[in-house]
């Protein structure tokens, strides 16, 4: 099912005029959210308010954080503060995991 999900956000990312987020799963202190760009999307300034991962399954962005700018290719990852203003700048056509919750 989540190949499926994938597949039909990036075709609908054709048409769309903002970045694409779906959940993908929800558990007990646990989530994991798909996100899609098209290359230029921004998505704005804002908080994570739990511990949280950013994996870039295809493509590149630009993960900013204050006058920090990280570059991110195809199976990086970086972790995203708590309560840490931040954004994210696809500088290619991308699709990304975001993960959210405690470590165990």
């Amino acid at each position: 099912m989540m190949e499926h999900t994938l597949q039909q956000m990036m075709e609908q990312l054709e048409q769309a005029a903002h970045p694409m987020a779906k959940a993908l799963y929800k558990g007990q202190g646990t989530k994991v959210l798909a996100l899609a760009f098209k290359k230029g999307m921004r998505l704005k300034d804002h908080k994570a308010h739990e511990p949280t991962t950013l994996y870039v399954l295809s493509g590149s962005v630009m993960y900013e954080q204050g006058d920090e700018k990280k570059a991110l290719t195809q199976y990086e990852q970086t972790s995203i503060p708590v309560e840490v203003v931040h954004a994210v700048v696809a500088t290619e056509d991308s699709l990304c995991l975001l993960v959210q919750g405690e470590e165990e």
